[in-house]
């Protein structure tokens, strides 16, 4: 079983999916956090099954909930309560309910630049006030910087942490994560968390609501990027005990979201397609490896913050290149990536890779773009 390994060329440029069809047919698309694999055999029973049942109504909620608590507590050790989570459309969706539950309207909301661009929108869409947060120079995060900015604005601000970091790939440590809750407690903010790249950390992976001081935070995370299932979305929001009450509030159409495809994916991708997930972070780590030997070869001034908490490759590439050097990438290389510019402060001369491919199709990207910018 090696997933990354199955798709041809040919076969992706086939795929309707926005990875693939954004872009016309001479650029090789390496940007949006989509994988080149097909899903998991178990995921395609599923949703086979509904169609040739015609069973396509109104989905049963709690499957998903109780599916995943289960996975969480043999892969992490966790074991969420299913009684105070929420199924939601998706991951966003969940991090939005949870702004509003636990923020006022114009109440600031700090993040971590750079960041996934999202979650700019979502402050924007919610009507909260941005502060940041920038990570260290080592792509870490800052926790002293996150105290004096909690401590600036003052309680009843909300910390919005992307957990594996996202385009880092940083795998935050229990210790930082204790440090966090700390601090927000200390400075009476309440951390908001997205956990969904969580899946795909090969090991040392740290539930934000497992840590000492979580009771009061939120968590939305998915099975969607472990398993390539974007295009059947389904969420989960899970809430601290402290928290409990509160996410009670919500009426039941705020669990109205997902629908009946991507609920019944996500179960069995959580329930039944683990050996595939474990064959697909073996194909990571050995991707890892291609494209660390790759840039040495093709693009020796090009630095590469490598965090395995996920598929993404946060490149920084030199001045002469420009602030958006993906620009410059696709112009002339014909490579699509990820600018850095929509991420946020530390997003300038750097672009996002996305190496879950082949590894036949992450060398010609490579050579691509060190043809692009010699």
């Amino acid at each position: 079983m090696r997933p990354l390994r199955e798709m041809t060329e040919e076969q992706l440029r086939q795929r309707t999916s926005l990875k693939w069809s954004e872009y016309p047919s001479d650029v090789l698309p390496m940007w949006v956090a989509e994988m080149d694999v097909a899903p998991p055999e178990p995921v395609r029973r599923a949703v086979t099954a509904l169609l040739e049942r015609g069973d396509v109504g109104y989905p049963q909620s709690g499957h998903y909930l109780r599916a995943f608590a289960d996975f969480a507590s043999a892969r992490w050790g966790w074991a969420p309560s299913a009684e105070t989570g929420l199924e939601v459309a998706d991951v966003m969706t969940g991090l939005r309910t949870a702004i509003e539950l636990s923020t006022e309207p114009g109440a600031p909301l700090v993040l971590n630049p750079p960041v996934y661009p999202p979650f700019f929108d979502v402050i924007e869409w919610t009507g909260r006030r941005l502060e940041t947060a920038p990570l260290g120079p080592d792509g870490r995060l800052d926790l002293d910087r996150l105290d004096t900015v909690l401590r600036r604005v003052g309680p009843g601000a909300a910390y919005l942490l992307c957990s594996p970091h996202n385009p880092t790939g940083a795998v935050h440590t229990r210790a930082e994560l204790e440090a966090v809750a700390r601090i927000a407690a200390e400075r009476g903010a309440r951390v908001l968390v997205d956990e969904i790249h969580a899946l795909l950390v090969p090991a040392g992976f740290v539930p934000f609501l497992s840590v000492a001081g979580s009771e009061r935070s939120y968590v939305a995370t998915s099975a969607s990027k472990g398993f390539n299932l974007a295009g059947v979305k389904a969420g989960l929001l899970f809430a601290g005990p402290e928290a409990a009450d509160e996410l009670a509030t919500l009426p039941p159409l705020a669990g109205h979201g997902a629908s009946q495809f991507g609920l019944a994916a996500h179960v069995a991708a959580v329930s039944e397609g683990r050996e595939w997930l474990n064959a697909l972070i073996g194909d990571l780590e050995e991707n890892r490896a291609i494209l660390r030997g790759l840039l040495s070869t093709h693009l020796p001034d090009v630095r590469w913050t490598q965090g395995p908490g996920g598929y993404l490759a946060w490149l920084e590439f030199p001045a002469a290149l420009g602030d958006d050097p993906a620009a410059r990438i696709l112009e002339r290389g014909r490579v699509a990536l990820n600018s850095g510019l929509p991420f946020g402060e530390g997003g300038r001369r750097h672009a996002r890779l996305n190496y879950a491919t082949t590894p036949e199709l992450l060398e010609a990207g490579i050579t691509r773009i060190a043809t692009a910018v010699r």
